[in-house]
């Protein structure tokens, strides 16, 4: 089993890469520190489980997640987050995911997730599945950002983080108009006015 690590921390793959070594089956580990450089291995290399963080410098996870579906469908992805944000693990398990776990999970959950999904399963740790089950019974608690769709979710980060329409235009690969045309879509849906407001509202959440 070839495994590739996809964060931009390189204390936080160095303890990723203890804990996977412990299991037989692996044979190499690769690294990388943003989206670019995943792809750019697994362009070259088959990797039958990517663990991805959901922040990463360059693009957000759910982005390269996409990316390694569409280019590698056979590589399961486990998505890492620093946060049990319900909507992350909705949105990414959607996206193709095979698990989602936090970072502060334990070394033998973390072995046991990767054997699942490496055989083709899927894994969420028992707590998040707790928390996800309360969260889809209880609609008083769905936050505004849920109503969002996939797309409209992806351009609300990017602004997030401080990206202008034409380079969210440019990375989407669609017109300045259209991203626009998102971003009024966002501030109805969240009744929000200005991109202040939805950085702020995504610094809060945990979102960014």
């Amino acid at each position: 089993m070839k495994i590739l690590i996809c964060d931009d921390h390189k204390i936080v793959r160095e303890g990723l890469r203890q804990i996977l070594k412990q299991i037989e089956e692996v044979t190499f580990i690769g690294e990388a520190r943003d989206g670019k450089e995943a792809l750019a291995l697994l362009k070259g290399d088959v990797y039958e489980v990517v663990l991805l963080d959901i922040s990463l410098p360059d693009q957000n996870g759910l982005e390269v997640l996409k990316s390694v579906k569409s280019k590698c469908p056979s590589s399961n992805v486990l998505m890492l987050s620093m946060h049990p944000q319900e909507q992350y693990a909705i949105r990414a398990l959607k996206l193709g995911a095979s698990g989602y776990l936090t970072k502060d999970t334990a070394a033998e959950e973390l072995i046991l997730a990767v054997k699942k999904v490496s055989e083709g399963g899927k894994y969420i740790s028992q707590s998040l599945a707790e928390n996800l089950a309360l969260h889809l019974e209880d609609d008083s608690n769905r936050q505004k950002h849920e109503i969002l769709s996939n797309r409209e979710f992806e351009i609300m980060i990017k602004i997030a983080n401080g990206k202008s329409l034409q380079e969210i235009g440019n990375e989407l690969f669609i017109s300045v108009k259209t991203v626009s045309t998102y971003r009024c879509r966002i501030m109805e849906k969240m009744g929000l006015k200005k991109n202040a407001e939805i950085t702020r509202y995504c610094l809060e959440n945990n979102l960014v």
